[in-house]
């Protein structure tokens, strides 16, 4: 199995293809990553950003390059010694016209071939839904749309279709004798009865109506191609013909004004194998699984294995072909069954590098059985993020967020409450299903005959929004202990809140740890295991867009907390926490993924940096933002006896304000537009004040022109007179946090990645906004500088770097010393231990510390944190500032050292004065005999 040394994610799209990704190998390969780490690949959506929203699995995207662009890339990463490591997307594909195999299903219905392929309730208990698959694409009610005349039918070469702006869907074969037998009469008058061309239509006729009864398989797709052809065939060679078929378009499309004569469309329409409709009615009649509550993204049957090798048959000969090295599983929680999936993907591809994007509790670990190197790095980013955090201001931070904030609510309330808004507007569609096959359930026993579809769907939501982790893995095989603790718990939470629903509570809970009754049938355990998976799957959707996706904008205590995977409920994350999870991780996971910043964090891994050093001033912190609330009060408006924004979203706004303010004052200009974006994508995701099922675009517009007024660049603008200061005397302190940052990601055990861009300042807020086109031209010769004035005069070249810190240089020449570090010592850092170093002295609070060894070398890696009480403002934390603190050196090593960063020779004391004479951060290596 190849290991990557240090990965670097890049994202695919139409302004970043192969070619591009082709021209900035060497400069990875020089400085030291060894693997491409790929956004998906495959053919997705036109103009996708992202590659996420999948149309086809088995071919390359297009717009990406050419088949040969990819072979060239592929041929530089050899050239260069790299892997690649290609992120996949098993859950879901896009619900999209080039989604052939979907469109099969929605022509076909259950005829189709891929019937089976997407994750479909055909059997709804709807009756307008039941055996159709909802389309809730359109962006007002289903009359309303029709009648305006937005819902059109069209007809080219492949066929009839309706069309809803850029959404085109099929008509089924059936609902063609319909559209030809309008005003059929007319048109053999005009032709004759006995014109060959009218009897061709008589013939495809005869042929429609016989298809659904005697055709089946390939010969009724057969059937349908022929009579197709025939149709266009007349089409195009009559003039009589294409003017009676254009006639009907037009007639069934109807007249804007005319309510009756939709009808026919109407009635057209409710022939369908889909059913359109506004795209809020997703979020409570949705009979299709989705990614979230993505209406646009269809899941897959992935477990079913005719449907796990076709949508993997590209990507396992890519691997066998040795151009992929790597894989790292997308949602894995989405899975029907994750650990079978695993299984199968190993015996797919062999001896494959794989990790899972996979969100883990603090203290939860991945199951052990699963057959993979580890997760993509999220839980790394949140335990290296809460370092950086001083615990000691928890008190201070809450008190001040309870007055800014006028709110008592605990986080631990608003997880339970922002969960419960979620199952009842966002997926309560999907609560509804899963109570729908509980209820069926129950209705086969005497004990739970009696349960109300009401008390079966309440009981539901309360396990579902009280549940402590993202899903469990139960399955045929059984329950691991860790999984019956989660669902005990979270049951038992349930009795203490709904007392009256005890019975229920009970019965769901031996459901869920496969106590069942005893007597049942094959066919009845079937079922009851589908319901615990169907359970499972939901949630873990329920935890990312209730907690993730709404508490994480809403509960703003203290945004560098508020990370994908994190708790912010947690104020910050002990040294000994730290060094706890770091061990573990060296025993069991070695060769997972670090990360700091990927494509879905909520911010840079910069911006969370600079807004640690606020822990450390939170008296001054207070005073800065009661200043500003004085200072832009006027510029609020009042909306329905309320000023806008409201204090929480003011505050979530100066905090990204100081975190994400960028150091290049030529990007002023962009950065107002860019907060504005984030701006209203924050407020609708807290779903208070307004969302994307109901938003207010009153509240939104005010919200809009504050940050315009405040952001206002003119010379009488008093709040940036007052802000600018203060965000620069924190960005200072923030840029040290940042380099700590970027020592232990590199050294800590696992697979350091490089979020694209992010050797430079990564100063970005949520994507998209994260995605911005980045600046290789500029990277690559700021590299090529420093490799060069590194090989004549080093000493000098960090003392220019640090006075010249915010062009962010300096990060970019500590990323390169650290990874030609790991590339020279890679044992070290692929298979070495873990250990803690103590510290002693008066700064001893402030130094994060620990070796790796193996063999005859260790690295010890040195990163400081809490700088505004170690410095003054503009000073550098180096040298003597650091008095008497002292590491204790590992016992038995050699008495000299090597700074691989500045490539001094450091004498065995430990003192830290010494270590970080020159540089802000330290990576020892030292060779010896034991």
């Amino acid at each position: 199995m190849r290991i990557p040394r240090a990965t670097y994610r890049i994202q695919f799209q139409s302004e970043f293809k192969f070619e591009a990704a082709k021209n900035i190998i060497a400069y990875l390969a020089d400085l030291g990553i060894s693997d491409l780490y790929a956004s998906p690949i495959f053919k997705a959506t036109p103009g996708s950003t992202h590659g996420y929203d999948v149309v086809d699995p088995t071919q390359l995207n297009p717009e990406l390059g050419a088949p040969e662009d990819f072979e060239a890339l592929t041929s530089e990463i050899k050239n260069h010694d790299m892997g690649w490591v290609q992120d996949i997307v098993p859950n879901h594909m896009a619900y999209h016209s080039q989604n052939t195999w979907l469109m099969d299903v929605l022509e076909n219905g259950p005829d189709s071939d891929y019937r089976d392929y997407f994750d479909i309730e055909w059997e709804h208990p709807y009756e307008d839904t039941k055996g159709r698959v909802l389309a809730p694409m359109m962006g007002s009610f289903y009359g309303e749309a029709l009648e305006n005349g937005e819902i059109q039918l069209n007809y080219e070469e492949n066929g009839l279709s309706v069309n809803y702006y850029a959404l085109k869907l099929p008509v089924r074969i059936e609902s063609y004798g319909r559209f030809i037998g309008q005003n059929l009469g007319q048109l053999a008058r005009e032709l004759g009865k006995r014109h060959p061309d009218f009897l061709k239509l008589l013939g495809i006729l005869y042929l429609i109506k016989s298809i659904p009864n005697e055709t089946k398989g390939k010969e009724r797709y057969g059937q349908i191609a022929f009579v197709k052809v025939l149709l266009w065939e007349v089409y195009t060679q009559n003039p009589e013909v294409k003017d009676f078929i254009d006639s009907n378009v037009k007639f069934f499309n109807g007249e804007k004004g005319n309510p009756d004569s939709f009808h026919l469309l109407d009635h057209l329409l409710q022939e369908q194998f889909y059913r359109l409709s506004f795209w809020k009615v997703g979020a409570e009649e949705i009979n299709y699984r989705r990614f979230f509550t993505v209406n646009e993204l269809i899941c897959m049957r992935v477990q079913e294995l005719k449907v796990f090798n076709k949508t993997h048959d590209l990507i396992s000969q890519l691997v066998e072909q040795g151009k992929i090295t790597g894989l790292r599983i997308d949602h894995i929680d989405g899975l029907y069954d994750p650990t079978e999936y695993l299984k199968r993907l190993r015996e797919k591809t062999g001896d494959v590098y794989i990790t899972v994007e996979k969100i883990l509790e603090l203290e939860e670990d991945l199951p052990s059985g699963w057959l993979v190197q580890g997760t993509s790095g999220y839980d790394f980013l949140n335990y290296v993020n809460g370092i950086f955090c001083k615990t000691e201001s928890e008190k201070q931070f809450t008190d001040i967020y309870r007055i800014f904030s006028n709110s008592e609510t605990s986080y631990e309330q608003l997880f339970i409450d922002k969960k419960q808004l979620i199952v009842e507007k966002n997926l309560a569609g999907d609560v509804d299903n899963l109570a729908q096959i509980l209820k069926k359930i129950a209705g086969q026993s005497r004990l739970g005959i009696d349960f109300t579809m009401n008390g079966l769907k309440r009981t539901l939501s309360e396990v579902l929004c009280l549940f402590p982790v993202y899903r469990t893995y139960v399955n045929g095989d059984g329950i691991s202990e860790d999984d019956r603790i989660y669902i005990k718990e979270a049951i038992e939470e349930a009795r203490g809140r709904v007392p009256l629903l005890l019975n229920e509570l009970n019965y769901i809970e031996k459901l869920l740890l496969l106590e069942w009754e005893e007597g049942l049938t094959e066919e009845q355990k079937a079922l009851r295991l589908h319901f615990v998976m169907r359970f499972q799957q939901l949630s873990g959707p329920l935890m990312a867009k209730g907690i993730e996706d709404t508490l994480f904008y809403l509960y703003n205590r203290y945004l560098a907390l508020n990370e994908v995977g994190g708790n912010p409920g947690k104020f910050g994350i002990t040294l000994d926490e730290f060094h706890e999870v770091n061990q573990k991780q060296s025993a069991l996971w070695l060769h997972k993924m670090n990360a700091t910043a990927t494509h879905d964090t909520k911010r840079g891994e910069d911006v969370r940096a600079r807004l640690h050093v606020l822990s450390e001033i939170p008296d001054e912190w207070e005073k800065q933002v009661i200043t500003w609330i004085q200072l832009n009060r006027s510029k609020k408006n009042e909306l329905r006896g309320r000023a806008v924004p409201v204090p929480n979203d003011e505050y979530f706004f100066y905090q990204t304000l100081l975190g994400s303010y960028p150091f290049d004052e030529s990007e002023n200009e962009s950065f107002i537009g860019r907060v504005k974006d984030y701006m209203l994508k924050s407020v609708r995701e807290a779903k208070l004040h307004t969302a994307w099922l109901r938003p207010d675009s009153d509240y939104e517009e005010g919200f809009l022109a504050f940050v315009e007024k405040v952001l206002e660049p003119s010379d009488s603008n008093e709040f940036m007179k007052e802000f600018l200061p203060f965000q620069k005397w924190v960005a200072g302190y923030g840029i040290f946090n940042s380099l700590s940052q970027v020592l232990l990601k590199y050294t800590a055990p696992g697979v350091p990645d490089t979020y694209q861009g992010t050797e430079l300042w990564d100063l970005s807020m949520v994507d998209p906004d994260n995605r911005r086109p980045v600046d290789y031209e500029q990277r690559m010769s700021f590299l090529k500088d420093i490799k060069e004035r590194q090989q004549t005069d080093i000493g000098k070249l960090t003392d220019e770097l640090l006075s010249t810190k915010e062009d962010g240089r300096i990060k970019l020449f500590l990323t390169h010393k650290v990874l030609q570090a790991r590339k020279e010592n890679l044992d070290v850092f692929q298979k070495g231990d873990y250990q803690p170093i103590e510290v002693s002295g008066k700064f001893k609070e402030h130094i994060v510390a620990f070796a790796r060894s193996f063999g005859d070398t260790t690295a010890i890696a040195i990163a400081p944190r809490f700088f505004t009480s170690l410095v003054q403002p503009g000073d550098y934390p180096i040298g003597e500032v650091w008095a008497d603190t002292q590491l204790q050196l590992p016992q038995g090593r050699q008495s000299s050292w090597r700074d691989a960063i500045t490539n001094q020779t450091i004498s065995g004391t430990g003192a830290i004065a010494q270590i970080l004479q020159h540089f802000p951060v330290a990576l020892l290596v030292s060779q010896h005999n034991q």
